[in-house]
Formats: structure tokens, sequence, C-alpha cells
């Protein structure tokens, strides 16, 4: 359908996007033809659903019509709601993985692909920014040992998850103390910054604590607890949080966080239109991922060992 219920007073119409990703990473953005609101700014591609249409069928058929791809299978990712001057709208993120065809620009309008991280073709259509840093999160994020409780073990420990290629790491070691705890961190997030590799500090960690309170640009992760006592988001940096309800994965939104994390795999009925990437805990079973992203899930959370 077209509209669906009202925000305020306003229709809320309901689109279709699509985040069509090229095996190196790089996402198609098109730039809004003329006469469209927000013309020259860039956007992810789609349309609006039409009545009878799912989601996915929606997509489909957009991307046939401006782009000239056959797509015949897209993932859920989030949902997130905008406000424009013209329209309020409710933008269904779908992620595109192959397809048939070259893109090519029935409407006149430029496209380009865009590596994660790199400076996006600008302006960006409002709603489409946070997306663009979303896309930089990998499927898979691993939580550190846990168990060390000497440096060296943490940093073995560290060595061994960046040789495997672990992108992404939630760093909690709570064995250790003192000046072992504190060089522990510094050398980990120093390695982890040399393979190009984001190490968030859990903030239950005396580390996590300390960055929260003097390190503006820290990368921090929050438990649910620690996240609904929150009222404003605690760094400038990446954040991350756990989640145990719906109205902790809307107050991690709210908040401006970057990914949420479910406390527990009987959560992951949240993963149908979540406002923002999910990762679903999966212990050691990597196997999971593909499954996990059908419903929704943007990765897995791995155990320390997997």
């Amino acid at each position: 359908m077209t509209a669906t219920g009202t925000r305020g007073g306003r229709p809320v119409t309901e689109v279709a996007v699509g985040v069509l990703i090229r095996p190196d990473g790089a996402v198609l953005l098109a730039e809004r033809p003329p006469g469209k609101p927000y013309a020259s700014y860039w956007e992810f591609p789609g349309g609006k659903i039409e009545p009878g249409e799912s989601v996915s069928q929606a997509l489909a058929r957009e991307l046939a019509e401006e782009l000239g791809v056959q797509v015949h299978r897209s993932l859920p990712w989030t949902v997130i709601e905008h406000d424009y001057p013209h329209a309020y709208v409710r933008l269904h993120f779908r992620r595109i993985f192959a397809w048939d065809g070259t893109p090519h620009p029935h409407e006149g309008q430029r496209l380009h692909f865009h590596v994660p991280g790199s400076m996006a073709p600008a302006p960006l259509l409002p709603a489409a920014v946070a997306a663009t840093r979303w896309i930089q999160l990998p499927a898979i994020t691993v939580c550190s040992s846990g168990t060390a409780t000497q440096c060296g073990a943490a940093l073995d420990w560290m060595r061994g998850a960046l040789e495997r290629g672990v992108r992404q790491i939630i760093w909690h070691e709570p064995l250790l103390e003192g000046a072992q705890r504190q060089q522990a961190w510094r050398d980990s997030a120093a390695m982890a910054s040399g393979y190009g590799v984001r190490v968030l500090a859990d903030r239950r960690s005396a580390v996590g604590a300390e960055l929260a309170a003097h390190d503006a640009d820290a990368d921090l992760f929050l438990d649910a607890a620690q996240l609904r006592a929150c009222a404003q988001r605690p760094c400038a940096g990446w954040l991350g949080a756990g989640v145990q309800t719906p109205a902790d994965l809307a107050h991690a939104a709210a908040l401006g966080c970057d990914f949420a994390v479910l406390e527990s795999p009987s959560l992951r009925g949240l993963c149908a239109d979540t406002p923002l990437p999910l990762y679903l805990p999966a212990a050691h079973r990597l196997d999971a991922l593909q499954g996990a992203q059908r419903e929704g899930a943007h990765g897995l959370l791995l155990a320390p060992d997997a």
C-alpha cells in the first residue's frame, strides 16, 4: 500500500528501498532527477509500495523500472521513518547481494557505487545518511575472550581474532586488573587499528567507563541496563547496545546507536521492522548467518572462540 495510518495527522507513505551491494562491498546510490522533491540529492534507489504489493515485490518492480535490473531476492534490513516537508515516509530498507543486469539510469539520474567509509556524494537525502554509516558494519561481530588474567593472554586472543579476519570486536576482559588491564586495552586497540578493525569497549568494564568519561570519540558498547540508564548518546564514536525488548530497541535508535545486539536468541522476533542493524547471538554457528539475514538480522554476534 502507498499509505498506512498517520503521524501527527499526516498520512504515512510506505517506501521500499534497495541497498545493492557489489561483491567488493560498494553500494549503489542514485541522484534524484529534476522535477522531484529534493532533486539532485543522492539516495538509495526504490519507490512507493503500491496496493497489494509486498515490500520485496515493490522493490523488484521499482528497480526494474528505474535501473533495468532484475532482483530475484532481497533481504530485510531496517525500517525507519522520516518526516519530509512533502511527505511522511516509512522506509523499508532491504539488502540485495546479487542481481541480473547492469544498473542503468532509466530516469536520466546519475548513479554512483559508493565504497563504505569513503566520502559519499553530496548532498545526501537526510533519510539516507544513517544507512551510509550502517553499511560499514561487518556481518560478524565477536566478543573478546573475557577470561584473560594477564595482558599477554588478552593480546594473544586479539592477535588470533585479527588473523582469522574478524572485523569488529566488543572488548571486555573483567579479570584483568589495574596496569594489566590498561596495558592490554592500549595494546589491543593499537593492534586492531593496524588491521583496520573496530574495537568497542564494553561500558561495564573499567576501561569502558573511563573512555566514556574522558574520550568523546570513544567506540563503546552498552548492555541493556546501561542503555536504559542513558538519556543521551555517551560518545561520538561508534556505539552499540544490547537490547531485550522493543522498548530497548526504540531507545537505542533514539539515542543514535549504530547497531544493536539481541541479548538472547529468543528475541529474534525483534528482527522484523527493526530501526537499527541487529546482530543475533549465535555462539559457534557461523553457518547461521544466511538464515539470520533472511529474518532481517544484519549479522551474527559470535562467542570468543568461534
